[in-house]
């Protein structure tokens, strides 16, 4: 295993599990630290490779968000949202020394990069926000919700694997070892030995309370017009659209983005196309 595990009370007490990649000796490079931060449904296990890559020249913190993966779930569905999401990350920054960091979000991860340019002004040196964007288009929600309402148990990897092709069959999967590693990510084996989601069910509940039309995200992004921001999308996706890409240079003019062919949503961020970019884009948050 060429990661640490650590287990970190949130500010109610609530456990929360995170991934610690790079050296023993972190704090020797403390300032040089990457907080990778996953979907509404997802955890630390998709970011295994990623983590891994990047941890030759970084230190790369990769939280469970509460509810998910091997954090503890949350007895009050409220609290299910990123206010506290955003503090449970907090939390997790001053229990493991860190005080300066990059974000990688995909997604939600996205969305809490650039609520941390509100809340932790001083700490973060830039954001990679993964098909994502300050606009929430409604037209790729309804699969989200139809797909996290759906919770009955699943016999076995087999079909795991079909169903996630079925539904989401522009994930950025080439190999049935890529749909497998993507399905053993999304489950667990529950005590019968079935196949049931690897989070509460009660996240949907917030999912569901929130009128995605009515969110306003620009004062957030404008938050991080000081630091680098690289914007990634699949081509096959329906979150990131042309003219929100316009508007977000109008606002970053440093803003670079990439667009990964044949993937949906969203990209691994292990695409030959991104990775080069990604390290740049490090380099400079880094500076």
């Amino acid at each position: 295993m060429n990661f640490r595990e650590h287990q970190i009370s949130a500010g109610d007490g609530l456990a929360l599990y995170v991934r610690d990649y790079g050296p023993k000796n972190a704090s020797s490079y403390a300032s040089n630290t990457v907080i990778c931060l996953g979907g509404l449904t997802r955890n630390s296990k998709d970011f295994h490779t990623l983590a891994d890559s990047l941890s030759n020249e970084y230190r790369v913190l990769v939280p469970d968000y509460r509810g998910r993966g091997r954090s503890a779930y949350d007895a009050d569905w409220h609290h299910y949202h990123p206010r506290t999401y955003v503090d449970d990350i907090r939390h997790m920054t001053v229990a493991l020394n860190i005080h300066e960091f990059a974000v990688v979000g995909t997604s939600l991860g996205g969305i809490l990069g650039m609520i941390l340019g509100v809340a932790m002004p001083t700490s973060l040196r830039g954001v990679l926000m993964n098909d994502v964007s300050p606009e929430i288009p409604t037209d790729g929600l309804d699969a989200i919700l139809a797909y996290m309402r759906n919770t009955a148990p699943l016999p076995h990897w087999d079909a795991a694997v079909s169903y996630l092709k079925q539904t989401f069959p522009d994930f950025p999967a080439e190999t049935p070892d890529d749909w497998l590693r993507i399905a053993q990510a999304t489950y667990r084996e529950n005590d019968d030995g079935q196949l049931v989601y690897d989070w509460d069910p009660a996240i949907v509940r917030g999912f569901e309370e929130q009128d995605a039309s009515t969110i306003d995200l620009w004062p957030y992004f404008r938050s991080l017009r000081r630091v680098p921001v690289l914007s990634v999308r699949g081509a096959l996706s329906p979150f990131v659209k042309d003219d929100t890409w316009r508007n977000m240079r109008n606002l970053c003019p440093g803003l670079v983005t990439v667009t990964v062919p044949n993937v949906g949503h969203a990209p691994s961020l292990s695409e030959e196309n991104v990775m080069p970019v990604m390290n740049s884009w490090l380099d400079r948050c880094f500076a």
